[in-house]
């Protein structure tokens, strides 16, 4: 952003003042140019691309017919080996299980569901031993209370 200067009034801005402003903005600018170039040169970048002169149009890249037809080979020939690349991995092949395998496996599942059974009928064994019933609860209550009054009645008479 340029700063602008507070001129006295009894200097008037004409066309050599002007020019000469221009000449000096311009050498500054070559002067930044080359120490770019300088830099990129340094870092081992790209060299300056010379710019257009101002009011010219860049020129236009023209391709012939010829040139149309190599790329357009180029990009099916890139665009055929893409494809051939995405289809050339077969699908793995399939595992098969031996006859050992098999009987191995089959042995561990019939033991795994044998003790799942022997864990289910002891736990039916421990569920079906009687609980006590009302009849023996009442019978053994009976038998426990009848000495404990007998012995309140003597100890009051």
């Amino acid at each position: 952003m340029a700063t602008i200067h507070y001129m006295p009034p009894s200097l008037k801005i004409d066309s050599s003042i002007l020019e000469a402003a221009l000449v000096g903005y311009q050498h500054q600018r070559d002067q930044i140019d080359a120490k770019i170039a300088e830099i990129r040169r340094q870092i081992g970048g790209q060299p300056p691309q010379a710019s257009a002169a101002e009011g010219e149009a860049p020129t236009k890249r023209v391709v012939g017919a010829a040139g149309r037809k190599r790329m357009a080979a180029a990009q099916r020939k890139r665009w055929a080996e893409l494809k051939n690349a995405k289809e050339a991995p077969a699908p793995a092949k399939k595992r098969r299980l031996s006859a050992a395998g098999r009987e191995r496996i089959i042995e561990a599942t019939k033991k795994r569901w044998a003790d799942v059974r022997a864990k289910k009928a002891a736990a039916e064994k421990t569920a079906r031993k009687p609980a006590v019933t009302k009849r023996a609860a009442k019978r053994s209550a009976a038998k426990g209370a009848a000495p404990a009054a007998v012995g309140q009645a003597l100890s009051t008479s």
